[in-house]
């Protein structure tokens, strides 16, 4: 078996848990922070996540325990399997007494898949500012 990669953004947010929660979980914030979205915080629920990009990412919720623990797949099939992501992301918050410190994971990368990975990286650090921007009206 091939071994899998994570990549692991984490950051503190001078807010507390139930309105990261709210950003993580609600349609309309979702889309404001991450992507255009069907998104039900329903365990077994299948939603799409679309880019500004074009492309879409199949995803299903796999954990739902508000408000401290959120998990759904997140992948893209491509034709060409360089590109084809299947992995996971999960969000762990965590209350402080600053606000809240939020961890995300994305779990499933292939060694072979540096470009994806990276991407990953720089993604989740450029979503994690939305969504700074959007917690004040969560």
């Amino acid at each position: 078996m091939t071994e899998k990669r994570a990549v692991v953004v984490e950051r503190e947010f001078a807010y507390p848990p139930e309105k990261l929660w709210r950003a993580l979980t609600q349609p309309h914030l979702i889309e404001d922070w991450l992507m255009k979205n069907d998104f039900k915080p329903d365990v077994g629920h299948r939603f799409n996540l679309r880019g500004d990009w074009g492309g879409a990412l199949d995803c299903e919720v796999l954990e739902v325990e508000p408000p401290h623990t959120l998990a759904y797949t997140w992948n893209f099939a491509h034709e060409d399997a360089a590109y084809q992501l299947e992995s996971t992301v999960t969000f762990t918050l965590t209350p402080t007494s600053a606000g809240t410190h939020l961890r995300m994971e994305q779990s499933g990368f292939r060694p072979d898949q540096k470009q994806a990975f990276g991407g990953a990286h720089a993604g989740w650090k450029q979503f994690f500012d939305k969504l700074d921007n959007v917690l004040p009206r969560a």
